[in-house]
């Protein structure tokens, strides 16, 4: 019926138009929607709009308004994924300065699985020393860093805009606490505030490789001995998309993106998923161990979202067989991710970072490695609550990526990937980004982490503890129904010291613990 009227409507309305001199000024309306009818009626791509001239073209429209429409009008308080709108609300309060206290009790379902506590003592600690923070670095690094609790997690230039860039750093650089690169290389726009910086290697070793892609040790020395680069990170996988490399089409690679990255300008730059620096556990760590010294005797860690876990215990028995300490190891959970992935990757691969995180403090306490070799998190963390939950699994630390991105004004337009970003942050289109004021940001990024530490500590206090670093397992609680809940210690299971290399057939990990080996990620069958 509305494709019988479309054309009669609008030459009703044309006619009228031409009729009735005040409404002679509507023919600069009507007319072309009476042409656009006539090409959507008789162009063959699109059976909708053959079928249905110009009405049609709302469903286009609605569909690029309902993301939109949903957040503001539609969404409910716990609605909104991958963040709701309460876990948003609360980044961009702290970010902001303003109350972050929420009225009339909690809206969570307490009898649901949705809800999770921490266990508080009738004896809070009155005082802590809350300028405490992770000494990081083994027996074997010269150069030991001192990390904040809550940290900026891996974005790359080219993913986020220069000013979102400029903003992360300056707002490090106010509040103390790092700015991890991402897999982009160290860009101009980390260096302007100097802010100090954890420079991320992946597997296109952008801004320290040859012309053929491959790593190159000269110019990595040159860079990594830069006075604000604090520790090397070297990417094994991400939350987002494990064992994925990565194209950034040449459209995208401007003269900038170019010189940061060391790729020819205008041409693909491609980040394979494998490294080529490497191929085996040992050289693995062997690696790490040459990037330490190049740098000066900087940390250097690796990160990766937990995938088949044998190789795992194999990084583990590397380190054993060689003697060679990493410095730490960041896990990436499989809900984390900023920039474009693709759907089966995002939705199906990789380890949750709960799991991951536990995994991996099992696989270093399990080898008696902890003491030297740091752990972290990061994967959708947003709050003290949030960090506290890390802290308890084993985590020294916390890095976020999308809170940040909510301190710069992200609004979850999920656009990241179309390079039309609303608010200018995950884009590159200048007159995008002009509405991000570095200045305003930056403060706003400094008082996001502050609170958000703030609130960690005033947990860890609550609980009866001197510091963060002592909550264990047992005050961490999960629902396993609406009748019954347990602490995480009985729910998952936490290895004693050195029980990997004393009795590993005593653990449930013992299968993967056989199949690991030293000299190759394969397993051993």
């Amino acid at each position: 019926m509305l494709r019988l009227i479309a054309y009669p409507i609008l030459i009703v309305a044309i006619a009228l138009a031409g009729w009735w001199a005040p409404a002679r000024w509507t023919l600069s309306l009507w007319i072309p929607l009476l042409l656009v009818a006539i090409n959507d009626s008789t162009q063959r791509h699109h059976s909708l709009r053959r079928n249905f001239p110009l009405i049609a073209r709302i469903r286009w429209l609605f569909e690029q308004l309902r993301p939109f429409l949903y957040s503001y009008v539609v969404e409910g308080p716990l609605d909104g994924r991958p963040f709701a709108r309460t876990e948003r609300d609360i980044v961009y309060a702290r970010a902001k300065g303003e109350l972050d206290s929420h009225p009339f009790g909690t809206e969570l379902d307490v009898y649901s699985d949705e809800y999770e506590w921490m266990s508080h003592s009738m004896a809070p600690t009155p005082h802590a020393d809350r300028a405490q923070r992770v000494k990081v670095g083994s027996t074997q690094c010269s150069q030991p860093y001192e990390a904040a609790l809550l940290n900026i997690s891996a974005m790359s230039f080219g993913s986020l805009g220069a000013n979102a860039i400029e903003a992360l750093n300056r707002g490090a650089k106010l509040g103390g606490f790092y700015h991890d690169t991402g897999e982009g290389g160290f860009s101009p726009y980390h260096r302007i505030h100097g802010g100090d910086i954890v420079w991320e290697l992946g597997s296109g070793y952008f801004g320290c490789r040859d012309d053929a892609g491959r790593f190159d040790p000269d110019r990595f020395r040159d860079r990594a001995t830069d006075n604000q680069i604090k520790m090397i990170e070297i990417k094994l996988s991400q939350g987002a998309k494990p064992g994925h490399g990565g194209v950034l089409p040449g459209a995208k690679v401007s003269a900038e993106i170019a010189a940061t990255r060391g790729v020819p300008e205008g041409h693909d730059c491609v980040s394979p998923a494998a490294h080529s620096a490497f191929a085996t556990p040992i050289e693995l760590v062997e690696w790490a161990a040459k990037l330490r010294d190049l740098s000066g005797g900087k940390p250097v860690g690796i990160k990766l979202c937990v995938g088949q876990p044998h190789e795992v215990y194999a990084v583990m028995k590397a380190m054993i067989e060689t003697g060679i300490r990493l410095d730490y190891i960041v896990v990436d959970g499989a809900e984390g991710g900023t920039g474009a992935a693709p759907v089966e990757f995002s939705n199906s691969l990789g380890m949750p970072l709960r799991e991951g995180l536990i995994f991996v403090r099992n696989a270093l306490v399990g080898c008696g490695l902890k003491e030297e070799v740091k752990l972290a998190a990061s994967g959708k963390v947003h709050s003290g609550a949030g960090l506290a939950m890390n802290c308890a699994l084993g985590a020294d630390w916390s890095n976020a990526a999308r809170a940040f991105m909510f301190t710069l004004g992200c609004v979850q337009s999920l656009k990241c990937h179309t390079d039309k970003c609303p608010t200018g942050v995950a884009t590159q289109d200048p007159g995008r980004q002009r509405g991000l004021v570095v200045e305003d940001k930056a403060e706003r990024v400094r008082r996001f982490q502050a609170a958000t530490v703030n609130a960690l500590w005033d947990i860890s206090c609550a609980m009866g503890l001197d510091s963060p670093w002592q909550i264990q397992p047992h005050h961490l609680h999960e629902r396993l129904n609406s009748a019954r809940s347990d602490s995480i210690d009985r729910i998952y299971k936490f290895y004693d010291r050195r029980v990997l290399l004393d009795d590993p057939d005593s653990v449930s990990g013992a299968r993967y613990w056989a199949m690991a080996r030293p000299n190759s990620f394969r397993a051993a069958l």
